[in-house]
């Protein structure tokens, strides 16, 4: 599901400079000290209209004294098996290293395509050195500067192009709606999807990360005609300590990118935490529907209504400023609100792809802009002249078309998605506005 190219190399050679480069992020930990990164970095990436998941790893290292090692390899090793497409990053200024061989030898066994890339091209003077990674019996080094950017265009164009261009698994689930139960483990994922079907299809148990794969379950009762998946939990990288839990996180990331529609679960005893919040951004980036389901909602004590609208402000508060989303008080145990849970989905799905007619659109906007029009800049007026809603995009998306383009800022972008969620249902989904010259 999606598609995931993986960064793997020795230490120090500059594999999450690339990282960030290539997300054009500063996500990843850079330092010159050899094995900066033991945990992984997760990161997407947009070329020429082609998007991907991009994983960093920590550095390939073998008798050393570092105690993360051998975990560290694993993960390697995971991520290997995992992606779609390697990146082995290599450095122009040291030249081929005993450590280079032990990973070449691993990636020549492999049957993923490998790009070899030679980092540290800071100067064409540098060029001339990597003639000797030639040697590693993986093709033709790609020259890049992660820290200036030199070559990486010629990088990406590669990555797309070894990337699958047709993912089979997505004619096997055909083209209905899937929605994906995610959270934090022992968030009562497993025992939701166990309510909604009426079978215990899914193992449950209280020990959290007992699901370690993501399970497709097809759910074609009362008219509705979906698949549920049910996801590995989602926590902190840092309590990530098992090569197998790794695994499920990537491929829990992976069910989220294919997914139509995210419902979060979150634990009624526990509360809004910063996990929920890392797995909300995660679902905001991949731009997928949101239903916020607050499970074990039959443990909490006071379950009045100045209870429920105290936590719906206080998740509402934590994932600002995107607040246009469902939530839904329930028990996986008692089955309460459950249902509710899946008509919402698929009304959150409805709103993904509803379409507004072009000429309604502009009637309502054109009173909108004029009852607030854009602030003026350098004694400068923008005029929108017209609004438009792009076809077959993931997003509902409008494009504004105006004078002076590069002077609307975000505050008014905000008042304009306002306006339209107002007038129309988008609820759960999240919306884009473009600005365009006329």
């Amino acid at each position: 599901m999606g598609r995931l190219v993986a960064i793997v190399g020795r230490p120090n050679v500059g594999k999450s400079t690339l990282f960030n480069r290539l997300t054009q992020t500063r996500t990843a930990i850079v330092d010159d000290t050899a094995g900066t990164t033991r945990d992984r970095q997760y990161g997407k990436v947009d070329w020429c209209g082609k998007e991907f998941s991009i994983v960093d790893t920590g550095g390939w290292v073998v008798n050393s004294e570092d105690i993360f090692e051998s975990e560290i390899n694993k993960q390697v090793h995971v991520a290997i098996e995992e992606a779609d497409v390697i990146m082995f990053v290599v450095d122009a200024t040291n030249g081929v290293t005993d450590l280079d061989d032990h990973v070449a030898e691993i990636l020549r066994r492999s049957t993923k395509p490998v790009i070899l890339v030679a980092n540290k091209v800071d100067t064409n003077d540098w060029i001339y050195n990597i003639a000797d990674f030639y040697a590693l019996g993986l093709g033709e080094p790609f020259p890049v500067s992660a820290s200036n950017g030199h070559g990486t265009g010629d990088l990406l164009d590669e990555v797309v192009k070894d990337l699958p261009q047709d993912d089979t698994e997505e004619d096997t689930l055909e083209k209905i709606p899937r929605f994906a139960i995610v959270g934090r483990p022992n968030a009562g994922k497993s025992s939701i999807i166990n309510s909604f079907i009426g079978e215990g299809r899914n193992i449950v148990t209280d020990i959290a990360g007992t699901t370690r794969d993501s399970i497709y379950t097809r759910y074609n009762k009362f008219g509705f005609d979906f698949y549920l998946v049910d996801t590995a939990g989602i926590r902190k990288k840092a309590k990530v300590n098992e090569d197998i839990e790794y695994y499920s996180v990537i491929r829990s990331i992976r069910a989220i990118e294919a997914a139509d529609v995210c419902i979060l679960m979150i634990d009624a005893t526990r509360g809004i935490e910063s996990q929920d919040v890392s797995i909300f951004s995660l679902i905001q980036r991949n731009k997928k529907g949101l239903v916020v389901c607050v499970n074990k909602w039959d443990l909490v004590e006071d379950k009045s209504q100045k209870a429920i609208k105290t936590m719906e402000d206080a998740i509402r508060a934590r994932f600002a400023p995107f607040t246009d989303f469902p939530i839904i008080f329930g028990s996986a145990l008692t089955k309460q609100r459950i249902h509710k849970v899946l008509e919402t989905a698929v009304e959150v799905n409805e709103n993904r792809n509803r379409v507004v007619p072009t000429s309604q659109l502009n009637t309502y906007m054109q009173e909108v802009v004029a009852a607030y029009p854009p602030p003026a800049n350098k004694g400068k007026y923008v005029k929108i002249k017209y609004v438009t809603m792009l076809k077959e995009q993931v997003i509902p998306t409008f494009v504004f078309f105006c004078n002076l383009p590069q002077w609307v800022k975000e505050p008014y972008r905000r008042y304009l998605e306002n306006k339209i969620r107002e007038k129309w249902n988008f609820t759960g989904s999240p919306v884009s506005i473009f600005m365009r010259e006329k």
